[in-house]
């Protein structure tokens, strides 16, 4: 009867789906509904909140599958953009488990339910020891999932530390709290070099590519700053280390070998937690590993995840380690009202079984291959182009200094004369 329901629910959403596609075209033709949208987005919504391709031709897309979007003309778009519809939009898998679960319950997290618990047990699963023993707490996004990351850090100090290290161009989200935790934000020219809050030390990030440090040891290198960082803090000691698995906003940067690894000693020793940032990097992004932070051979105290892992629905999470969650259990309750409701539950569950009947960390793993053998070959080309381009030059630049010395000849024999 459930799976009956849930074919007769997404029939019915492929049914408006088809409906309004035939009206959004009715309605670009008919009377510019492009444009009309634009004005009222600009008169209705804060300059602050950006539309996409604005100074050129803004997408008015009325459709998503798979890996593309679709506008109102039936133009289809390679999406690049999106992080959030993680085993591509409109999944089928996901789409009817959602419409099943809002079409019988959707309530807060107060009572319980068998979706959230399998969902927890799940995500637990996905982690190494100690973290696949520790617990959750569902959220619904990934900067509340970050800004409790940051009160179970305060809660877990036994120190009374409030030091949190960063990155340079990091984003953790967009509460008060967590932009204080996001140079990308509070270095912003508006705040007039005030933005960095008195708690928050900011490290430099570890680019192999434009940073100082870009050898083999580069990863020990980087961590000094982190180390150093650690030392001035003294017998205070710091609260926390923020930092993405793989930064993103700063510029898709992988960190260095080892660096993590010195990191996570240095912060440990000062009494502090290690928090991974898996908004953009987890959930089997890197193809070989569940988790960015496994391909450094790390385990942080707490992980934090975003909406990609409900494919988009309002859908995140903490996962923490006993000892820091039964320190903040000491505190007041934290409720959630709809952190982890039934309807994103079922998103949440769907995702996880879509990514491994897809086989999609396999794919993501053999795509990077690829795309990483493309780009060598490309590179390759490039300098054989440029090796060829120098030759070139140099023939030229030879030739041209024979025809100077030929000149210089001719001259002197015509002084001579």
């Amino acid at each position: 009867a459930a799976a009956a329901g849930a074919a007769l629910a997404l029939a019915a959403l492929s049914a408006r789906r088809a409906a309004r596609r035939w009206l959004a075209r009715r309605c670009w033709r008919a009377v510019g509904l492009k444009a009309r949208l634009l004005e009222a987005r600009r008169r209705d919504f804060c300059p602050a909140q950006s539309v996409s391709y604005v100074n050129t031709d803004p997408l008015l897309v009325v459709e998503g599958r798979g890996a593309r979007l679709i506008d109102e003309r039936g133009r289809s778009f390679l999406d690049t953009r999106n992080n959030v519809a993680h085993v591509g939009h409109a999944h089928p898998a996901v789409a009817a488990a959602v419409a099943a679960q809002v079409s019988t319950l959707n309530t807060n997290t107060r009572y319980l339910h068998p979706t959230v618990c399998e969902l927890a047990r799940r995500l637990l699963d996905t982690m190494p020891a100690p973290l696949r023993d520790g617990v959750v707490f569902f959220v619904n996004s990934g900067s509340e999932a970050n800004d409790l990351a940051l009160r179970l850090a305060r809660a877990a100090n036994t120190r009374g530390a409030s030091r949190c290290l960063v990155v340079e161009h990091a984003y953790h989200g967009h509460t008060s709290a967590v932009i204080g935790l996001s140079p990308y934000k509070f270095d912003h020219r508006s705040f007039g070099g005030r933005g960095q809050p008195e708690w928050v030390t900011k490290c430099p990030a570890p680019d192999l590519f434009r940073g100082p440090h870009r050898g083999a040891d580069a990863g020990r290198r980087y961590a000094e700053a982190v180390a150093e960082a650690c030392a001035a803090e003294g017998e205070g000691g710091v609260c926390a280390f923020f930092i993405e698995s793989g930064m993103s906003v700063a510029g898709v940067l992988l960190p260095p070998a080892g660096y993590l690894a010195s990191c996570y000693e240095a912060v440990r020793a000062a009494g502090g937690v290690c928090v991974a940032d898996e908004v953009q990097t987890g959930l089997g992004r890197f193809g070989t590993c569940w988790w960015g932070f496994e391909q450094q051979g790390v385990v942080p105290d707490i992980v934090t995840m975003g909406k990609p892992m409900g494919n988009g629905m309002p859908l995140a999470a903490v996962v923490a380690t006993r000892r820091v969650s039964d320190a903040f259990a000491a505190g007041p309750e934290y409720f959630n009202t709809f952190g982890g409701n039934p309807v994103c539950a079922a998103a949440g569950l769907a995702v996880l079984e879509a990514i491994e009947r897809d086989g999609l960390r396999a794919n993501a793993a053999a795509t990077g291959q690829w795309l990483r053998a493309a780009l060598q070959a490309l590179r390759a080309e490039e300098a054989e182009r440029l090796a060829e381009k120098q030759r070139r030059i140099r023939e030229r630049e030879a030739q041209m200094a024979a025809e100077e010395s030929d000149d210089e000849i001719v001259f002197s024999d015509e002084e001579d004369d």
